[in-house]
This record gives structure tokens, sequence and C-alpha cells, in this order.
């Protein structure tokens, strides 16, 4: 009993030095594990986490902004629904928590799975998948594409198959064993033993705790007991009970040496963090952009529809006009046709911009809603944006190396680079490491102890005459005194040096390593130098789209008087249908260049904000609201609620 309760006490240490309390904190997808018990503690450690299911539903704000079958959307509310309902976002919402994992499984001494360097760009707007082109740089819903993050490959420096020192396991480690047997060895002679055969039952139960370190120090603590009795009369004490407490130490000196070498993954890990926060922005940034993109072409298309209407009553007025002039007599019959023409021809042009703004609703209800259009009420209604695009009377001047700096210190994907360089140069300590010879020195101390009883077995029948010292008799309590007491103690300590006399491997390693760096940072470079062309680009397009849109605005004006002018001389009979159906048709093309020159101007904004990674600010979102995808401002007031 005795024994069993000091087994119990030991094992019960030995979990409390290796088995820490879960302390992982939840993040939004995983449930945080129920602790109902001490034992609770270990338990969790050996269970899977519980992830949260998909979230499908849409948010309250969607079905608020409903009336009466019509969706009223102002630009702030087209950008909150997307940061609460688009699956693009909610995709990357699980990259934070993937990250978070394998940070768990770097401390562990695990190697890297990577950061996907990717965002989800979206698809086009209704007006380019009919022209084969894309519209202002972006798409937006649901079919998405995947494009580089930081234009350079991995932008979590991922290490999938590690190069470099091995990294040893971190965790600790506890190890049992149990054996039981029986043994039979027959015997050449029975001179000595007088026996035939030689027979044990044997009882073995060891302990042992091994723990790595950082400094790349592993350390070990082991406790082996043996219970054994056999049937050979020369033994003086049997049944007999050995044990032995073991103390290994071994530390690397030359490969592998140190914390900046060992916990290079962690290091690595913990950036590869920063970079899926980075990742979520850059996502948050392309979502909002072409989100962005599609209410501003949804506008335009709507405002095209007004113009269309209003050609087609221009075209239906001259066709009443005539028919009243023919019926008096003054104008030949001839005339009606062309003006019926007319009609048509503007009916099928009122027919094609509202197919097209019909089209651009449903990729922005695809854009918005976690479920597409496969709700009735939000497949059914139609769309009324309650914004219009402004242009300012004057054009804000910055210097541009003044925007390039703010683009460089905001863009998500140049910090990206600048940490996948980092992670690097951190992933070289392990190829500059490797290229040493490996020399560790390794240190041992052993405690034994043995006990028993006195064997009373008999020689050919006769007792045999034991001097066996009092100090051995007993139980496996006087074996515990001797371990505890150092009675007989083992020392040693050594060196074992790997001397590799061509190192081809790990020199190949180095020169791969230096040489991938290299790349990066001239990738970067590239990147810098493209970011400033993107933005000198972008500063121009808006300069043109606005230039664009003033002398479109004066065409229309000249337009409409040459219209009006050239009615008052048909009225007057001083000019033809033909002229006056062509000047209708200059006035709505006119017309036409305008909405889409604010449409372009709309759209050189946003891609300058994009570029310049000003986005969320200026939409002033909450990077912690987008990531949890609850706005808490609450929706506009509907157009019949406002004062």
């Amino acid at each position: 009993m005795m024994q069993l309760r000091s087994l119990t006490a030991i094992l019960c240490t030995s979990l409390l030095a290796v088995s820490p309390a879960a302390s992982q904190s939840s993040g939004v997808f995983l449930k945080e594990p129920v602790r109902k018990g001490f034992f609770d503690r270990f338990r969790v450690n050996y269970e899977p986490r519980e992830v949260a299911p998909l979230r499908l539903n849409n948010s309250s704000r969607l079905d608020s902004l409903l009336r009466a079958g019509k969706l009223y959307l102002s630009l702030r509310d087209t950008v909150a629904l997307a940061l609460e309902n688009n699956l693009d976002i909610e995709l990357q919402r699980y990259g934070p928590e993937i990250s978070r994992a394998s940070l768990m499984r770097a401390e562990a001494g695990g190697l890297l799975r990577g950061v996907p360097p990717t965002v989800q760009q979206a698809s086009q707007s209704a007006a380019a998948q009919a022209t084969g082109s894309q519209t202002g740089g972006f798409g937006g819903g649901a079919s998405a594409q995947r494009v580089g993050a930081g234009g350079g490959g991995d932008a979590g420096g991922a290490v999938i198959t590690a190069t470099g020192t091995a990294l040893q396991n971190l965790e600790p480690v506890f190890v049992t064993s149990v054996n039981l047997g029986h043994q039979t060895r027959p015997q050449t002679n029975t001179v000595t033993t007088g026996l035939t055969a030689t027979v044990f039952d044997f009882a073995q139960h060891s302990y042992a705790i091994q723990k790595s370190w950082l400094t790349g120090t592993t350390t070990s603590l082991g406790w082996n007991n043996t219970s054994l009795t056999g049937n050979n009369p020369l033994n003086d004490i049997n049944p007999s009970r050995s044990a032995n407490f073991q103390l290994q130490v071994s530390q690397r000196l030359l490969q592998g040496f140190g914390r900046a070498v060992n916990n290079r993954n962690i290091r690595i890990q913990k950036n590869n963090m920063k970079v899926t926060d980075l990742q979520f922005r850059l996502q948050v940034i392309t979502t909002i952009a072409a989100v962005t993109n599609f209410y501003w072409d949804l506008v335009s298309f709507n405002e095209d529809v007004k113009v269309k209407q209003q050609a087609l009553a221009l075209a239906q007025k001259l066709l009443g006009d005539n028919k009243k002039q023919v019926e008096i007599g003054t104008l030949a019959p001839i005339e009606i046709v062309s003006a019926e023409a007319q009609v048509a021809r503007r009916q099928q042009e009122l027919l094609t911009s509202e197919t097209v703004l019909m089209q651009q609703e449903t990729i922005i209800k695809n854009a918005l809603s976690r479920t597409g259009v496969s709700s009735p009420s939000v497949a059914e209604a139609r769309i009324i944006p309650t914004d219009k695009i402004q242009v300012p009377d004057v054009e804000p001047v910055q210097p541009v190396s003044d925007i390039y700096e703010m683009a460089v210190a905001d863009r998500p994907d140049i910090q990206q680079t600048r940490l996948n360089i980092e992670n690097t140069k951190i992933g070289l300590q392990g190829s500059r490491s490797q290229l040493l010879p490996s020399l560790d020195v390794q240190g041992n101390l052993q405690n034994n102890a043995l006990a028993g009883t006195v064997n009373d077995l008999l020689l050919r029948g006769r007792p045999i005459p034991r001097n066996v010292d009092p100090y051995f008799i007993g139980g496996f309590g006087t074996a515990l005194g001797q371990l505890f007491r150092r009675n007989f103690p083992d020392y040693s300590v050594g060196f074992q040096l790997n001397v590799p006399l061509r190192n081809r491997s790990a020199q190949a390693d180095m020169i791969i390593d230096s040489l991938d760096l290299r790349q990066r940072e001239l990738n970067q470079q590239r990147t810098l130098n493209q970011l400033r062309v993107d933005v000198q680009n972008a500063l121009i397009a808006v300069r043109q789209a606005r230039a664009r849109y003033e002398t479109a605005l004066k065409e229309q004006k000249l337009q409409e008087q040459t219209l009006d002018a050239e009615q008052k001389k048909y009225a007057l009979g001083a000019s033809t249908v033909y002229f006056v159906i062509q000047y209708q048709r200059d006035l709505a093309q006119a017309q036409s260049n305008v909405v889409a020159a604010l449409s372009a101007y709309a759209k050189s904004k946003v891609d300058l904000e994009r570029i310049t990674g000003q986005t969320i600010k200026v939409n002033e979102i909450n990077i912690v609201e987008a990531m949890a995808g609850q706005v808490s401002r609450p929706p506009d007031a509907l157009p019949a609620e406002r004062e």
C-alpha cells in the first residue's frame, strides 16, 4: 500500500509539471473549452477544439433598409453591409485564428504551415462584363480570384520544409512504461546452481520527463524500478528491488546554440500574425473599393436610365407633333416614319440601359449578402441609391511626394513585403548555424538503489550461509531512501563532435537563402517604384476625369441650346425632321457623356484612395468592428424618415 501511494504521488507531481493549463484565448470562431473540475485542465489538452459553424445569416441592417420591395442604400450603408455580410471579408476573418494556432505550434517546436499571401478579388461590374473590360480597376462579389497580396511571393515567409538547424521539441513529454514478464533460461551445467534452468518473474515500471529549451538544452529526468524473483539459490537477496534516478543534460555548443537560432520560427510566426492582420486590412480595402465602385456604377446607371427616358420622351413628342402636322397637311407623311424609327431606337437604348441597371443591382446584392440573391425579399427588391456623385468646386492639391510617403506608410502590402524580408533574415540564422560543426556536451547523474529480503532457497537440499549487509534488507521504502540519500551515485560527462568534411548541403541552403533574401529586397524596391508610378497615374486619372466632366458638361449645355434653336426653326418651317432628330441624338449622347464622366471621376477617386491605402480612413472604418463583422453605426434614415 505504501508503494502504491508513493507511485500515485509521484505521478501526480509529474502531471502537474508537464501539463500546463490551456491558456490560449478563444477567437471569433473557436469555442472556449469547458473546465468543470481540476483534471479538466489536463483533459482539454487532448481534445479537439470546437470550431463554430459557418455564419450565413445576414445582419439586421439589410432588413432594416428594405421597404415596400425597395432597398434604400446610401454609400455608408453599402460599406457597412459589405463589412457585415461580404463573404470575401468573412473568409479572411479565419486568417488570424489560423495564425494564432500556428503560433501555438511554433511555440511547441513544430514547423510553420505558412500564411496564404492572397486576398479575394471580386467579380466585375455589369458594364465591364458587357464590354469585357474592368471598371475602376476592381470588381466585387462572389466569383473571386486569388491575387497576390504584396507583390512578390509568400508575404508570410512560410516555412513548410524546414532548412537550417533542426528545431527541438519544446513541449515537455511525460513517458511511463510497465513491463511484467516471466523468463526461463536453460543452463549448460548444474554444477554452480544445481538447476537445469533458472526462472525469473519480473516487474518493471519507469517514469520520465523530457524537456528541451530554446537555449539548445535538453534535459531528461527518469525513475526506473525493477522487482525480480528467481529460483537461483546463489543470490543473497531474493526477491530483490532495484531502482535508480537519472538526470541527463545535453547542451549544443556550436550548431543549434542560442535562443536566436532556436526561436526563429516563433519570431517568424509572430510576424506572420501581423501579416494576417495586414491581409485582413488589404481584403477590407479591396472589397470596399470594389463595392464603392459598384455603388457609383449603380448611381450612374440610374442616371443613364433617366437620360434614355428623356431622350425617348423627346422622340415621342416629335412623333406626336409630326402626326398632327400630317393631319393638317403641313408635313409629308414620310416624316412620321423617320420619327417612329427614332422612337424605336430610343426604346431599344432604354431597354439596354435598364438591363444593365438590373444586372448591377444583382451584383451589389450578391456582394452585400451572405446568401447572395437566394432570399426572395432581397432578390426581388429594387435598389434605390440615396447618394449622388459630387464634384468639388476646387480639387485639393497635395504634393506627389507627400501622397507617396502616405501610401508607403499605409499600404498593407508594402508592410507585408517588409515583414517578408525580416522573416527571411530570421530564417537565415538557422542556415548560418547549420554551417557550424555539431559539438554537444552531455552530463549524466544517476542514483542507484537495491533492497530485498534474504534468499531462503536451498542448494541441493541444504541451506546456504548468508552474509547480507542489513543496509540492503527491506522493501520499496528502503530502496527509495537510498536514492534520496544518494548512497550509490554515478557521474559522467562527455563531448560529442560531428564535423561534416565537405558540408555541401549546409552551404547550398545558405546560398539559396541568401539569394532569396536579395530577390525579396529587389522585389521590395520594384514594388516601391511601381507604387510611385501608380500614385502619379492615379492623380493624373483624377485630373483627367475632372476635366472630362467639365468638358462634357459644357457640351451638354451647348447641345441643349442647339436643339432648342433647331426646334424653333423646325416649328417655323426653316428646318427638317432629320436635323431635329440628329440634334436630339447629339443631346442624348452629350447627357450620357456627362453621366459617364461623373462615374469615371468617382471611380478615379476611389482608385486613388485604394492605391494610397486611405480607403479605411476615408470610409471611417473601425477595423475592430470589421474583424467582428458588426458595425455599431446605425443605418441611415430612409428617405421618408428624413427631416
